[in-house]
């Protein structure tokens, strides 16, 4: 593809721009970026006996529970939201402000630390990864009892380009009295969807992706990842689940273990074909509340590479340009050897 294309978003209805002839180097995505200076675990917030000090009694979840653990999750010190009071008697009240409607943000903000101080997502083993993606269900469960919730966001900052303020690799889960604009926009387009054609638009998009055989990136059984035909950044890459699954917090433990390699397998070909870029990834799922009205929706997790930054037009139009054909992308991200 050599020519500039409008491509719309089947679920948003958004448009980007794929225009590859913008592309004046290749090498800018090829090439090493400077080395990371890893910080010594003497200065890591989440390494040593005062760190567990710190959290000790305010762990949520750890595992294993025996045992030297590999992944801890507890309240983030420093949280976006007011953390909501374990009983039930706390509430969360809407008021307005003027013309404005305000919601007191209170909600859940945890951390989610793995060991070890180098091993990010794609430097885990099968197993490892697996159990991460179990620590986020089984944490999402405890949340979804709360009724004054209504979304779990779940994602990961690597890199300082990516807004990670520390080295030691964590994941984030913010909880929420509200459904976030980006997820509705996602659901509202899959609802449209499914009332126009009586069928899942993501199931949709799989199938498709299946029957090119293009932009398909790692696949195994259960899962697979590809980088969208309407990709709105360079080397953008989705992970789902092929059977139909709206909620990300009933996935069968097969299903998470397929799904941990094929995620595993996409971070390890843009770490070895980009030299690790700072990325960040976050699952989309349906919400809390009302969860028989989206059974529509299919729950999958994004991976975002920090490239590109937005300018003028892409802030005053909302159209992304993609100087990367998502067809190149996954040429350039498949020939890419595959870690062990």
């Amino acid at each position: 593809m050599e020519n500039s294309e409008l491509r719309q978003d089947l679920v948003s209805g958004d448009w980007v721009i794929i225009a590859p002839s913008r592309l004046h180097r290749l090498n800018q995505f090829l090439k090493k970026k400077v080395k990371t200076v890893i910080p010594s675990k003497k200065n890591c917030p989440f390494e040593g006996k005062k760190f567990l000090k710190r959290i000790e009694g305010r762990i949520f979840l750890s595992w294993p529970e025996t045992g030297q653990p590999k992944i801890l999750i507890f309240p983030n010190d420093y949280p976006v939201v007011n953390h909501l009071l374990n009983h039930r008697k706390e509430k969360v009240f809407l008021k307005t402000v003027g013309p404005y409607n305000v919601i007191e943000g209170k909600g859940r903000h945890d951390l989610v630390v793995t060991k070890s101080h180098l091993k990010d997502f794609s430097d885990l083993s099968l197993e490892e990864a697996f159990q991460l993606l179990v620590a986020f269900r089984d944490r999402y469960l405890m949340l979804s009892n709360d009724k004054r919730l209504a979304y779990v966001s779940i994602f990961h900052n690597w890199g300082v380009l990516a807004g990670a303020s520390v080295y030691h690799p964590h994941y984030q889960i913010i909880s929420l009295p509200i459904i976030p604009p980006d997820v509705s926009h996602s659901l509202n387009g899959s609802r449209r969807y499914y009332k126009k054609h009586k069928e899942c638009v993501h199931c949709r998009i799989i199938n498709w992706e299946k029957k090119e055989n293009k932009r398909i990136i790692a696949e195994n059984e259960k899962a697979i990842a590809f980088a969208p035909f309407f990709s709105k950044n360079p080397f953008e890459i989705r992970v789902f689940l092929k059977k139909h699954s709206p909620y990300f917090e009933n996935s069968l433990d097969e299903e998470l273990r397929d799904f941990a390699f094929v995620l595993r397998q996409a971070l390890r070909r843009l770490k070895k074909r980009l030299h690790h870029p700072d990325y960040n990834f976050f699952i989309h799922t349906s919400p809390l509340k009302n969860k028989k009205s989206y059974s529509f929706y299919h729950w999958h997790l994004e991976i975002l590479p920090k490239f590109s930054i937005q300018a003028g037009f892409e802030l005053g139009t909302g159209i992304d340009i993609n100087v990367i054909d998502p067809d190149f992308a996954a040429k350039i991200l498949k020939r890419g050897y595959i870690l062990k």
